[in-house]
């Protein structure tokens, strides 16, 4: 499919970057907090960022995130939870996601077909949870989850065409994922720009408020 003009937060990392090369669009917007656009845990600049632009967006896709902040990766059990490891947790993947919504959705078009995503993680399903550990980044992305969905009927009340998803890109094969893959299988960052897209071009209104994996299978919350 594509699109007239799409927006891309997260795209100087590894998914990110990937997805905006791949778009088939008028014009592709990429946001980065590397690059000084924005910043996740300052709404402040969110804001600010909202406000460069004027003219409605066909897509928005949020793909930030983070499984490892500042050296430290996800707890092997419950012992070993910190409480400020847990709020950095929340604040990247899911307050973050959530004040992007918050100062972008006016940028969707009222009248037409549009798409908000963000990139949430398999762990984040609770129903899904089998194995424990990784408890503050599963919580945050189970908070992501409930942002998608909430956003997700707040949007119809003005943006009836509007599909508002949260998507799991599977494992996504990057230096700083490298440690954790293990036997999983992975996918080159390309790949899964590819995967992401196919499902994006394969929504239809029925779908928004879902929680889908690479392939567009249901993933139960």
């Amino acid at each position: 499919m594509r699109y007239r003009r799409a927006l891309v937060f997260g795209a100087s990392g590894g998914i990110g970057s990937a997805l905006v090369e791949a778009l088939d669009a008028d014009e592709v917007v990429g946001l980065s907090r590397s690059a000084g656009d924005f910043d996740l845990i300052d709404e402040g600049s969110i804001a600010k960022a909202a406000k460069r632009f004027s003219e409605p967006f066909d897509l928005i896709l949020d793909a930030t995130g983070a499984l490892e902040i500042d050296g430290v990766g996800p707890e092997k059990s419950i012992q070993s939870i910190d409480p400020q490891n847990m709020a950095r947790q929340f604040a990247l993947n899911a307050i973050g996601p959530a004040l992007i919504f918050k100062h972008f959705w006016r940028l969707l078009p009222r009248e037409n077909r549009s798409i908000m995503a963000s990139l949430s993680a398999r762990v984040g399903s609770i129903g899904d949870n089998n194995l424990g550990g990784w408890i503050s980044y599963r919580a945050s992305k189970a908070a992501l989850n409930q942002v998608v969905k909430t956003t997700s009927i707040e949007l119809k009340r003005t943006r009836a065409q509007t599909i508002c998803v949260a998507l799991h890109p599977g494992t996504i094969r990057t230096p700083l994922t490298e440690k954790y893959v293990g036997n999983h299988p992975a996918v080159s960052p390309e790949e899964g720009a590819q995967n992401i897209l196919s499902v994006l071009d394969g929504l239809e209104g029925k779908d928004t408020g879902k929680f889908l994996d690479w392939a567009g299978k249901t993933i139960q919350w």
